[in-house]
């Protein structure tokens, strides 16, 4: 982890000049750890982290992937004192560290700014009832789908996301052993759903991936 000087960041976020810190963290380190003290909410520059939940002592369910532009740890504003997720950078990732009570207090000032971090939330939130139908009511083909479907959204395509995400980490987001996603996987593209070329996933049938991750 190592103290940037870049200020390619919001506008708005210059107003806290005295309560913000630039860091970059290397690819695979712990940008916050669920469980610890949260005086921060994070700003991502530049780089893509997962947010992940601890479920065991070896287990956790991958929840989204957060890129360019997006706060983490917003709970933090609101009275949370510990960060409920773990995030972790899949690359090298530029982030704002910015003090939760300034933060606070710029968004009573600045309606813009705070209506797009609630625009944000709410499609976090979204994610969030989609990864929880998933895991209730799908099986083990339905979620892996579900999950392929997420990792190809539009926003993650200029990141050729797959590159940085292990098949675990596949798994994970789907919420399945890494057994059975290394297996489902390859029945994928057997079946032409995806091409799998090494780590790359392309998805070759959407209509048949979202049918499976519907009724799956």
């Amino acid at each position: 982890m190592i103290t940037e000087n870049t200020d390619s960041f919001p506008a708005e976020l210059d107003l806290l000049k005295e309560s913000k810190t630039r860091l970059t963290y290397f690819k695979g380190e712990n940008i916050y750890k669920q469980g610890a003290f949260a005086p921060y909410v994070i700003y991502i520059v530049e780089g893509l982290a997962k947010i992940c939940l601890q479920t065991g002592s070896k287990k956790q369910i991958n929840l989204r992937i957060a890129g360019k532009g997006d706060f983490l740890a917003l709970s933090a504003i609101f009275g949370e004192s510990r960060y409920a997720a773990t995030a972790i950078a899949l690359k090298d990732t530029l982030t704002c560290m910015i003090d939760k009570d300034s933060l606070g207090k710029l968004l009573t000032m600045n309606p813009e700014l705070a209506i797009r971090i609630s625009s944000q939330h709410f499609h976090h939130e979204s994610r969030l009832v989609q990864l929880i139908k998933s895991l209730s009511y799908n099986q083990m083909r339905g979620k892996l789908a579900s999950a392929l479907l997420y990792l190809s959204e539009p926003q993650f395509l200029d990141e050729n996301i797959f590159e940085f995400l292990s098949r675990q980490d596949i798994a994970d987001f789907a919420s399945i052993s890494l057994e059975s996603a290394v297996k489902f996987l390859k029945e994928f593209d057997k079946e032409k759903i995806i091409r799998v070329d090494g780590r790359l996933i392309t998805i070759e049938d959407q209509e048949r991936l979202l049918d499976m991750s519907l009724h799956g």
